[in-house]
């Protein structure tokens, strides 16, 4: 299982909307054949996986795959109808698909056909791989991810006349490698003007480009913007006068899974307030910047009782930098004490 995560990890930011899926085919103690799900439209993992087989599947063959297999009809026939022509006689799933329309079903209809099934091995690193495809599904709402790269006294700028930058170059390659993992970047019109941003993904080769989504009051932007005049202009859209919570849902609808916030401060501050973030990721530099932005200049809380904690928190050294790791949990999601 875990080489059948590791085929999946290939996957991520390329599938959208769907999940990212890997599988394996073991014969005794050695892996046969592998696969991965590489596009949406395309075949499904375990479709790649056995068809990499050559001849007959062996009776005491088992097929390792991250996610429950589908049942339903949708770009691609049921993966459970190719699994059960394979004549496969064991099956070892990681996560159940938090899809409605397919949630267990895949998993009976495997046992129906008098396959051997085992389920929840690596659950966890299995469920973690889409978490969000798995709320995207299970809502209609894109997974939300707040990044920026702040000083130690919580600043998005230097001083005037120095460097834009506070952290160092591995750390901005980190980020890229987030960006590439997102369906859309989201920034408020503010940091268009003033930092003039390209929103892309640089220094990765193979990888999507996320839509950017600006979001402005008036609509006067500056139209000499990269956002506007890059080779990927046409995957810039700009909502004017909309509330963020309102961009996400149509977001949602448009089947834009996951969303990347990078600023500015008010629309971080705002997404905190409004507790819509899911996942931050945060960089530290090592630096006392002292400028005028803060990293989530809000409305704040009026106690510490009522503010966000993060938990599963992880801390990821990258040069002088740090790269902070969490997922909020909000007051009323908070487990009594």
């Amino acid at each position: 299982m875990r080489v059948a995560l590791g085929e999946a990890r290939r996957a991520i930011g390329l599938t959208s909307p769907n999940p990212a899926v890997g599988a394996v085919l073991v014969v005794g103690s050695r892996i046969v054949a592998r696969g991965h799900h590489q596009q949406a439209g395309g075949r499904h993992a375990e479709i790649e996986c056995l068809r990499e087989m050559t001849g007959a599947i062996p009776k005491n063959a088992t097929l390792y795959v991250t996610l429950e297999p589908c049942s339903t009809v949708g770009r691609t026939p049921p993966c459970i109808d190719e699994i059960i022509k394979a004549r496969v006689k064991n099956v070892v799933v990681g996560a159940l698909d938090v899809n409605p329309r397919h949630a267990g079903r895949g998993i009976e209809l495997l046992r129906n056909a008098r396959i051997k099934v085992r389920i929840g091995v690596l659950a966890g690193g299995c469920a973690a791989l889409n978490e969000s495809f798995n709320k995207w599904i299970a809502t209609g709402r894109p997974f939300v991810i707040a990044k920026c790269g702040m000083s130690l006294d919580g600043r998005l700028t230097r001083p005037p006349g120095e460097s834009q930058w506070i952290t160092n170059a591995a750390a901005r390659h980190h980020a890229h490698e987030l960006r590439a993992n997102v369906d859309a970047i989201l920034v408020g019109a503010e940091t268009v003007r003033t930092d003039n941003p390209r929103l892309t993904v640089r220094g990765l080769r193979g990888k999507k480009q996320p839509l950017r989504v600006v979001l402005s009051r008036s609509g006067r932007l500056p139209r000499q913007a990269h956002v506007f005049n890059d080779r990927f202009a046409k995957q810039t859209v700009v909502y004017r006068s909309s509330s963020l919570d309102a961009v996400l849902k149509d977001l949602g609808r448009k089947n834009v899974t996951s969303v990347l916030i990078e600023g500015g401060g008010k629309i971080l501050g705002q997404a905190l307030d409004q507790q819509l973030i899911d996942k931050v990721q945060l960089y530290f530099g090592p630096i006392f910047a002292g400028g005028q932005v803060f990293g989530f200049s809000g409305r704040g809380v009026g106690s510490t009782a009522a503010a966000a904690r993060l938990s599963r928190i992880s801390y990821h050294k990258i040069g002088n930098a740090v790269c902070v790791t969490g997922y909020p949990i909000y007051p009323e999601d908070a487990p009594a004490e």
